[in-house]
């Protein structure tokens, strides 16, 4: 007989697992991260160590702002010297994007758009196009009015900084099947379906492309994404939409404004890949002539952190299919229909049925009769591996926010009710079926302590981590100890 401590042992260890097997039995993308709420404590860890070193500093002038991401790479003077410095600057689920880091820096001097399947070197279509790794620069500002929509390859960034760049026209960008890109400081507005043409996504293919959507920012089966910094308004379907199994995003510190229909995440209710889908949204600043879906979300987990909604006419935040969102720190602001004052809308779906969905609110700041309509685990086993964020003053959110869009874009809705009265557009369903997916085996990262990128495990080496244990004790165990397996098994 062995002593009791080898039973407990036992258990412990077991016990360990158990959290990692269950979450692996429910995963439904390779890249999804196992744990949603650890990647939300570490965000709400950074935001917290950003607050706290603003205010030991609080000097005059001093220009940190304990937003984490532009603390991060701002207060330095000579970032220019060292633009790729920003990729170890994400946070949230998106925050392993890469970009074109470590790559060539590619400068685009020509704002045309002439060729969509022979383009000019030295255009933005040429740029994002290469096969390599580049981080893409513009010599100068310009406006870049695309003939069709614009297809971004693989490991590249979009770096505006230092100059004003605006995309508009057809189709505008499309992400898909691709991985590690980053948009940073651009203006995109007045995108228009186009299509039904040829176009090159890549150094060696040329695909025939059906009508797009007219999207802002069209992200499909892609993975590690990351735009920040970027203002948008006025396109014919979304602003910026997730679909097709895409995860691993994070939009922050951006500016919406002039649209009805702003971000949709998920395909449709029946595609169930999009189970898979995690986003964060992170700072940005929702403003004049919004109506609805800021985001508007099916099936996946969405972290809605400190950003700031001054506007919306119909709701804030809608879902269908069993969404899972935590809304943290934010400030909603209703508008002064006294019919539109709840942020939350459940879409197509009666309260029998929405009952039993994790939405959360926790520490929002709600402004002119708003009020968020809770459901689910609430602040129970859902989540509770995520640190609570205290709710925070108006000031708070003003700091965090203050330079949401593109740097030095001048806004007139900040902390208060705004109302406008620009053009309103929006509406349509994806239609873009061209695929050219790069299915590797990179797992998403687990380390959320260090600027390094760990590799979690496959699922089958914990399965077989397990079979051993529980090998190894059943051959050492009296025969009359075999009892204790079953039980051990079922936790």
């Amino acid at each position: 007989m062995h002593p009791p401590n080898t039973y407990i042992l036992l258990f412990c260890l077991l016990t360990s697992f158990l959290s990692v097997i269950r979450a692996t039995f429910n995963l439904t993308l390779p890249y999804q991260h196992p744990n949603p709420e650890a990647v939300v404590q570490e965000v709400q860890r950074r935001l917290n160590i950003s607050i706290y070193r603003r205010q030991t500093l609080d000097i005059t002038g001093n220009c940190l702002t304990g937003n984490p991401i532009d603390d991060c790479w701002k207060c330095d003077p000579n970032w220019a010297n060292d633009r790729q410095r920003i990729a170890d600057c994400g946070i949230g689920f998106g925050r392993f994007a890469s970009g074109g880091k470590g790559g060539l820096y590619y400068m685009v001097t020509d704002s045309s758009d002439h060729d969509v399947v022979n383009p000019t070197p030295g255009t933005l279509r040429h740029a994002v196009l290469q096969a390599e790794p580049l981080w893409i620069m513009f010599a100068s500002s310009m406006l870049i009015n695309l003939k069709h929509e614009l297809i971004v390859n693989s490991y590249k960034t979009i770096d505006g900084r230092g100059v004003n760049v605006d995309i508009t026209g057809g189709g505008c960008i499309t992400i898909q099947y691709v991985t590690n890109v980053i948009i940073h400081n651009i203006r995109v507005y007045g995108c228009k379906p186009s299509g039904n043409a040829d176009i090159r996504s890549s150094p060696t293919h040329v695909g025939r492309r059906g009508l797009s959507d007219g999207d802002g920012i069209s992200i499909s089966g892609s993975r590690n994404i990351w735009i920040d910094h970027c203002s948008f308004a006025h396109c014919t379907d979304g602003l910026i939409d997730a679909i097709l199994g895409s995860t691993a995003i994070t939009i922050s510190n951006s500016y919406f404004t002039n649209h009805n229909e702003v971000m949709l995440m998920g395909h449709d209710d029946a595609y169930l890949p999009d189970k898979g889908m995690q986003v964060t949204f992170a700072f940005n600043h929702f403003g004049r002539g919004l109506i609805q879906r800021m985001p508007r979300c099916r099936h996946g987990y969405f972290h809605v952190v400190n950003n700031d909604f001054t506007e919306w006419k119909m709701y804030a935040i809608g879902g269908s299919a069993n969404p899972t969102i935590n809304s943290q720190g934010n400030r909603y602001i209703a508008p002064p229909d006294p019919n539109a004052k709840e942020v939350t809308k459940r879409v197509d779906a009666n309260e029998k049925n929405w009952v039993g969905w994790n939405w959360r609110t926790d520490g929002d700041l709600m402004v002119n009769g708003a009020f968020f309509v809770p459901s689910g685990a609430g602040a129970n086993e859902m989540y509770a591996k995520a640190t609570s964020i205290d709710a925070r003053s108006a000031y708070i959110i003003d700091q965090l926010t203050m330079n949401a869009g593109v740097f030095g874009e001048q806004r007139n809705d900040v902390g208060s009710v705004s109302f406008g009265n620009g053009p309103i557009n929006g509406g349509g369903a994806s239609r873009n079926t061209d695929r050219n997916y790069n299915d590797d085996d990179d797992y998403f990262g687990m380390a959320f302590g260090s600027g390094a990128t760990a590799k979690s495990p496959p699922p089958t080496i914990f399965l077989i981590s397990l079979v051993l244990i529980v090998l190894y004790t059943a051959t050492t165990m009296d025969g009359g100890d075999l009892f204790i397996l079953p039980s051990l098994l079922l936790l």
